[in-house]
């Protein structure tokens, strides 16, 4: 499991997922309340490399750091997640606001700094350039223009570049977090089903983001006019009361459309309406 910026964010969705994962601040073996998982935290650039050399079954990771190490491992899932947004990180070319560099060709003979230096060399070899690349430490969009011509950073949502008076040239990988297996781990059959179920609660768990359950009584005579209030595309599951005259309608819808939702359904003669949380969604 990643270690840093992704912890907290991994722990939750392990935990809505049914694993709960606890660590103390210095430990890098959290605690699982599943007996058959042994849990490492690592950096996620390392995670890739002990994936493929079977140290560990199986890791969480993102793209970029599978792209970065040329890791031969199985893509079990993509999960669509980061610390902060639903976006997916992106590795960017960004330059001063008055750079003279506008594309990948304005950067022959020129000095970048990155944390990802293989991904930056491969993509100025795809375009016929020559250009020093060199390792970044941190605090990368403070080396620009001083130390050097241009950068390749993480973003989410260029906030932090804008602030430092870049702008963005080019994107040169679109990153998002995936759960990866050893090739050899997943030929295993047992390892193989406990990672399968581990990715399907997991995905289950991302699709319920954002939604929640709507339930609500409805005499039949106005059935009608609340289906068709509720969102286009989704069929409510109705359910007979003991009063004939009465029906259940339950539907799952996202909850930000809920506050608009309710009351028209309200007025449209809906009572008992109750909205309740989604843990899981599987498709």
């Amino acid at each position: 499991m990643p270690k840093g910026s992704l912890q907290e964010a991994t722990f939750a969705l392990f935990k809505k997922a049914g694993w709960d994962f606890k660590a103390s601040v210095r430990s890098y073996h959290p605690s699982c309340d599943d007996p058959e998982i042994e849990a490492t935290l690592l950096r996620a650039q390392e995670i890739p490399r002990y994936v493929e050399a079977g140290v560990l079954d199986a890791g969480i990771t993102g793209y970029d750091n599978i792209m970065e190490c040329s890791a031969d491992v199985h893509e079990v899932a993509e999960l669509k997640y980061s610390k902060a947004t639903s976006l997916p990180y992106r590795w960017v070319l960004a330059v001063p606001q008055n750079s003279p560099i506008n594309g990948p060709k304005d950067l022959e003979g020129k000095r970048i700094a990155t944390e990802l230096v293989n991904v930056t060399k491969r993509y100025l070899e795809s375009h016929g350039v020559k250009a020093e690349v060199e390792f970044s430490w941190g605090a990368t969009e403070v080396k620009v223009p001083d130390l050097v011509d241009a950068i390749v950073e993480g973003t989410e949502t260029g906030s932090t570049l804008k602030a430092h008076g870049l702008k963005i040239v080019d994107t040169l990988l679109v990153s998002t977090t995936r759960f990866v297996a050893n090739k050899n781990s997943w030929q295993d059959e047992w390892k193989r089903r406990k990672i399968e179920n581990i990715a399907m609660l997991i995905e289950a768990a991302l699709n319920a983001e954002g939604l929640v359950g709507l339930k609500m009584n409805v005499e039949r005579d106005n059935l009608d006019r609340i289906i068709n209030i509720l969102p286009a595309l989704k069929n409510p599951t109705l359910s007979p009361l003991s009063d004939e005259k009465w029906v259940a309608v339950e539907i799952i819808v996202e909850e930000k459309t809920v506050r608009d939702l309710i009351p028209k359904l309200r007025r449209a003669g809906a009572t008992g309406i109750v909205e309740y949380p989604l843990n899981k969604v599987i498709y």
